[in-house]
């Protein structure tokens, strides 16, 4: 029996030495367990991050839309400067010469600062990309509106008589069609 117990000893010696082993993997898994939870932290915070910097970025680009928007007819409007202050150059120079010359004289000059006024204006317009409608004789109802008819007999039936106001594109998009009489 001595034998037995010995041997049974044995085994009772063994069994403690058993929790160590599992404390040693227990301590592997929780370091594992550790770097896990650290590594999904990390992402974790680089996700916070990038959604911040895209929600910045995001309001960014609002805002630089709205100025876009805010601001999109300045460069129109500063060529539009010089075509107000021919106007109003053209304007005192009435005022100066209203008694000093003739009528005709004062006509002449006021013709001669429209014209230019005119001309510049133009200009602008086509800077911009702002054309006039051509209106030939020919009747399109894509640039064209007519608004009456009449007869005549130098036109075809269809045919554009007479433009009543001009029309104009920006681009390729009409702004305004062209107001026209066409025969009857």
């Amino acid at each position: 029996m001595n034998k037995e117990n010995e041997n049974s000893s044995v085994e009772v010696e063994l069994e403690p030495q058993t929790p160590e082993y599992e404390e040693i993997i227990e301590i592997e898994e929780v370091s594992e367990l550790d770097q896990m939870k650290a590594q999904v932290a990390s992402w974790k915070d680089k996700f916070l991050r990038t959604h911040a910097s895209f929600e910045n970025s995001k309001r960014l680009l609002a805002k630089d839309k709205a100025m876009a928007v805010a601001y999109a007819n300045e460069s129109f409007a500063m060529d539009m400067l010089t075509v107000i202050d021919s106007f109003e150059s053209a304007l005192a120079t009435i005022d100066d010469i209203r008694g000093e010359e003739s009528s005709d004289d004062v006509l002449n000059k006021m013709k001669e600062g429209l014209d230019l006024t005119y001309a510049q204006l133009t200009k602008v317009l086509e800077k911009n990309h702002i054309q006039a409608v051509e209106a030939n004789r020919e009747f399109n109802p894509e640039v064209h509106q007519a608004i009456m008819q009449v007869e005549s007999e130098e036109h075809e039936i269809g045919e554009i008589v007479q433009v009543l106001q001009k029309g104009y594109t920006i681009k390729e998009r009409i702004l305004r069609p062209s107001m026209v009489s066409t025969a009857k």
